[in-house]
């Protein structure tokens, strides 16, 4: 019989040093182990052992993950892993209702299970990452754009699903060293970066009422200006700092095809992201796309402003990924 007295039931509040400790007694795990694949175990186990606990003995659950993320890019993967197994075990243990009706082929949840999804969500990224700031995961449930500014995050009214070139440098860094080396050159130097961070904030609200202005009526001219606040919001970026020369020659290949790109995450390497602008002709994307390749990157094209998290009906899946899923 599995003791889960060290978690309290239903509590969504983050794991304590010694109810970390017990889990991954539980598990099997050394106590020093940090490695992507033991967390994600851990965090999985604790979303597990803590939703479940409800119920009169825990369920016996057969659970398929599978991802096109990259782990450790800075691409959230860790977040939409939480979310996506938060949701399906509140759903599996009747805590939330699961919206999916007869006919349709997915659907999304109310804005209450919506919030209940996230705080669990949240707790599971904790487990992974120790002090995330709760972006990543917010996304991952609510989809489109979200502002965060002084730890508060709100949506943004939905703009046009913009797409974009998702380049992974394939630059391994560090967001904590990162961090720490923007904090040093702002004590080093006050009085140039203070400016620098209240001019980046200023792009982030002028995108703000520019994608506003776009989801009511997206016009040529604004990604134009998008492009503009592209290029200042890094160059910004490289002056305090956590720029890479991968990511400069991923903005200089890309500007050679007439188009604009940022890094996107905690940079020093990891990934870009590049505008595509509606008009641009296909051919062009791939000419890019394989000067990108040549340099050892990685290229997707995506989307951002897509929904959140949603419940699919296995034969609404496209078949890449029911394949996928059958191989597990």
């Amino acid at each position: 019989m599995l003791d889960t007295s060290f978690l309290k039931q239903g509590d969504v509040t983050a794991l304590t040093p010694e109810q970390m400790e017990k889990l991954k007694e539980v598990a099997g795990f050394p106590e020093d182990c940090a490695d992507h694949e033991h967390l994600a175990v851990l965090s999985f186990l604790y979303l597990y052992l803590s939703i479940c606990q409800s119920q009169r003995a825990l369920p016996s659950l057969d659970v398929a993950v599978w991802s096109e993320l990259p782990t450790g890019a800075g691409l959230g993967s860790s977040a939409a892993y939480s979310v996506c197994l938060a949701a399906a075990l509140l759903t599996a243990c009747k805590e939330i209702p699961n919206p999916l009706k007869d006919g349709e082929a997915a659907s999304r949840w109310t804005e209450e299970s919506l919030e209940l999804i996230n705080k669990w969500a949240f707790q599971g990224e904790r487990v992974i990452h120790g002090n995330p700031s709760g972006v990543d995961n917010a996304v991952s449930t609510w989809g489109g754009a979200l502002r965060y500014q002084q730890g508060k995050i709100s949506s943004l009214k939905r703009p046009p699903a913009l797409k974009i070139l998702l380049t992974n440098t394939k630059v391994p860094r560090s967001t904590k060293a990162l961090v720490a080396g923007v904090r040093s050159r702002l004590l080093k130097f006050p009085e140039i970066v203070a400016p620098l961070l209240t001019s980046i904030d200023a792009i982030s609200l002028e995108c703000e009422r520019l994608l506003g202005e776009m989801a009511a009526a997206p016009a040529p001219e604004h990604y134009l200006v998008l492009e503009e606040l592209i290029d200042m919001n890094q160059h910004h970026l490289n002056a305090l700092g956590v720029g890479h020369a991968s990511l400069d020659r991923l903005c200089q290949v890309t500007m050679a095809h007439g188009l604009h790109s940022k890094l996107t995450g905690a940079g020093g390497g990891g990934c870009g992201i590049t505008l595509l602008r509606p008009d641009l002709e296909q051919p062009e994307v791939e000419a890019m796309k394989q000067a990108l390749t040549s340099c050892g990157f990685d290229c997707w094209e995506t989307s951002i402003g897509a929904p959140g998290v949603s419940v699919h009906t296995a034969a609404s899946l496209d078949p890449p990924v029911r394949q996928a899923l059958d191989g597990l």
